[in-house]
């Protein structure tokens, strides 16, 4: 089989290591089907779209809408080459999967809104499929509405023309969105469990997400917390792309 490709940018090492931990396991990968690079610190290498089964780009630290002045100049980075890789991927309807920070991605190169009008706390979030989310042939295999791990400053508030909105909730009317037939991005998480949650909000309790003093309350209700069905996204993605 053709490894799949996840793009990451988690300068935290075991965050780093975690992520790529639960796409392979959700994905239902093995560790050689499933190449990593670390672009927060690497910067993009060659990328032959023909020996490539898809590409993931998982979450990130990095919000899209920040004003230029405040990026740094690695994030400056990450934006021209995923820029550049996309132009690629969209031209070629490459199979793509971005969490989270794959909104922001795809959707300002497709000309979508980004901004923090529809950020959401750390939480699940109930997510409801829309009729072409029911329909689609990777997310139309989960519940008309199934919970999901969320926490995001930015969102989608308009989305691309060439956008099919696949899914939404009641605080962020993007949930996920196809473009074409093969390109995905989701806003929630779905390579995240309870514990994987739970390491984030520890390793990002400075970062704004919530303030400092709720750290315990927030880890308390992700840990009663359950998002089963979400994960079928990844594993729905690889089953259909692998080659």
């Amino acid at each position: 089989m053709k490894p799949f490709l996840l793009l990451a940018t988690r300068a935290d090492d075991a965050v780093a290591d975690a992520e790529h931990a639960a796409v392979l396991r959700y994905g239902g990968l093995r560790p050689h089907e499933l190449v990593r690079v670390r672009l927060e610190r690497d910067p993009m290498p060659e990328v032959d779209l023909d020996e490539l089964s898809g590409v993931v780009v998982g979450g990130s630290p990095y919000c899209t809408s920040d004003p230029e002045e405040t990026k740094t100049a690695a994030q400056r980075r990450v934006e021209r080459e995923l820029g550049a890789l996309l132009d690629r991927v969209v031209a070629a309807d490459f199979p793509f999967l971005g969490a989270c920070y794959g909104v922001g991605t795809l959707g300002v190169h497709q000309g979508g809104l980004v901004d923090t009008t529809y950020g959401e706390p750390i939480g699940t979030v109930p997510v409801g499929l829309t009729d072409a989310g029911r329909d689609d042939p990777v997310l139309g295999g989960l519940p008309a509405v199934f919970d999901a791990f969320v926490g995001h400053k930015e969102a989608l508030r308009v989305p691309p023309p060439s956008a099919v909105v696949l899914a939404s909730s009641p605080t962020c009317p993007v949930q996920a969105f196809r473009v074409g037939r093969n390109l995905y991005a989701t806003q929630f998480h779905p390579e995240l469990d309870v514990d994987g949650i739970v390491q984030r909000v520890l390793a990002y309790r400075d970062e704004g997400y919530f303030p400092p003093g709720q750290l315990e309350d927030v880890v308390a209700r992700l840990r009663r917390s359950r998002a089963e069905h979400a994960p079928l996204v990844l594993r729905r993605f690889v089953e259909r792309y692998r080659r």
